[in-house]
């Protein structure tokens, strides 16, 4: 079984914004903010309708990631 580092508090990952440097927020799980439901809906399941052919297969958690002085959005693809 694979599982999200992030998801699961295992590790911290850093990423910085491409505009300005500044740390990035991680917002969590980019599926989560499809609709209400999504944060309760199977992880496996989300990943065939996330927008990425490749996660599902490749074991990635696509996770969205906020830069609070630029209010850029950033995807990052976290490897399970």
């Amino acid at each position: 079984m694979h599982i999200c580092p992030l998801c699961n508090g295992l590790r911290a990952i850093v990423f910085y914004c491409d505009q300005c440097g500044e740390k990035l927020k991680d917002e969590g799980k980019l599926t989560d903010y499809f609709d209400d439901y999504s944060p309760y809906m199977d992880a496996d399941m989300m990943k065939m309708v996330d927008g990425y052919a490749h996660t599902r297969k490749q074991h990635v958690c696509v996770h969205l990631f906020h830069c609070n002085n630029c209010d850029d959005d950033v995807v990052r693809f976290i490897q399970e």
